[in-house]
């Protein structure tokens, strides 16, 4: 349901696979939230790049156990909100690579990571009130402002990857065969950064934490100490997370 590899020591690779689609049914978000569960106390990992298998990133709730949830479906729903909530508020960057359809719950767990990249066969909907629910109402606004947004999540129709690039909900577009390399590439760069700078930075982008708290610390780190060295003996650094 959730294949889980590093690809290298920083990097961790989450592949979604319960076919046709993709949905997010309460055995696979189990197995998401106990990934990264695992991810968030590992101090080695950089970066998360998380895709899905099978020409598809992810097209929302499983619908098919929803019909069955009865007085359980109010608490499914706030089960799914506090994953993308965890996806979000996550130690290190993530980086989605998304590949086909990206419906719903599928677009809001693409939002709730980092960075976005597709493939040019990609497709998009804010598909929430096409079902009777609100959904990305908040990070899309967030992302690519009121007015796009609205667009999008009012009438809950498809779009494809060249209108996500437009809008900037992704980064990149790539073929299907160069996404995963794509993301892998951006992975590794991000990874080579050092490591305490970079958690610090997303939390001062996510609204976590003020740039005048984050300095201090930053400052006394042994990586900021190596960096300068390594400026200096014009070398790479060897950053420890220290």
């Amino acid at each position: 349901m959730l294949h889980v590899s590093r690809p290298t020591g920083s990097i961790i690779l989450l592949e979604l696979d319960a076919p046709p689609a993709n949905a997010l049914s309460l055995q696979l978000r189990a197995q998401l939230v106990r990934a990264l569960d695992e991810i968030a106390t590992d101090d080695d990992v950089r970066a998360v790049v998380l895709t899905g298998r099978g020409g598809v990133f992810c097209a929302g709730d499983d619908l098919r156990e929803a019909a069955v949830r009865g007085d359980g479906a109010l608490a499914a729903v706030e089960d799914f909100n506090r994953l993308m909530d965890w996806v979000e508020a996550l130690r290190v960057p993530t980086i989605a690579a998304v590949d086909g359809w990206c419906f719903g719950g599928g677009l809001e767990l693409a939002l709730a990571c980092d960075i976005r990249l597709a493939s040019d066969r990609a497709t998009f909907a804010a598909s929430g009130v096409n079902i009777g629910l609100v959904a990305s109402a908040t990070r899309l606004p967030r992302l690519i402002g009121a007015a796009r947004a609205k667009a999008h999540l009012l009438t809950g129709a498809q779009f494809d990857a060249a209108r996500a690039l437009f809008d900037g909900i992704v980064t990149a577009v790539h073929t299907p065969g160069a996404l995963l390399r794509q993301a892998m590439k951006l992975a590794e760069a991000i990874s080579s950064r050092a490591p305490l700078a970079v958690e610090a930075t997303k939390r001062v982008i996510d609204g976590k934490a003020y740039v005048e708290e984050e300095l201090p610390a930053l400052i006394a780190s042994g990586d900021h100490q190596e960096a300068i060295a390594a400026f200096m003996g014009k070398r790479t650094a060897d950053f420890r997370r220290k």
